[in-house]
């Protein structure tokens, strides 16, 4: 079984920062794609941005040039650094990781950008 632990989520005014951490633990190696997904208020969970373990990156188009992701192989770890975060940002942010094509899901973090 694989955990996914998040955190750094909070509230932040509009123009701020907050930076996202999650580590996988329990029977995994360096997942093949580790990511992030948000989930506004009444929407589907959208993806943010995801990072392969050769370092790939992919990110929507609304987060483009303002969030950064990047990744520790050795801890299987994946970060997401936001900023200059909007309202719209406010959402759940949720790990995922791709694990030999099992897909695993944090259990969210909440992420309020307050206007």
């Amino acid at each position: 079984q694989v955990q996914l632990v998040e955190s750094g989520g909070g509230v932040v005014q509009a123009g701020g920062s907050l930076r996202l951490s999650c580590a996988a633990s329990g029977r995994v190696s360096s997942p093949t794609i580790m990511g992030w997904y948000q989930q506004r208020p009444g929407k589907q969970r959208e993806l943010v941005s995801s990072i392969t373990i050769g370092g790939n990156t992919n990110y929507a188009d609304s987060v483009k040039s303002r969030f950064t992701i990047s990744r520790d192989n050795a801890k299987n770890t994946v970060y997401l650094q936001m900023d200059s975060l909007k309202p719209e940002d406010t959402a759940i942010y949720y790990c995922y990781a791709n694990v030999y094509g099992r897909i695993y899901w944090g259990q969210g973090t909440q992420v309020i950008v307050s206007s």
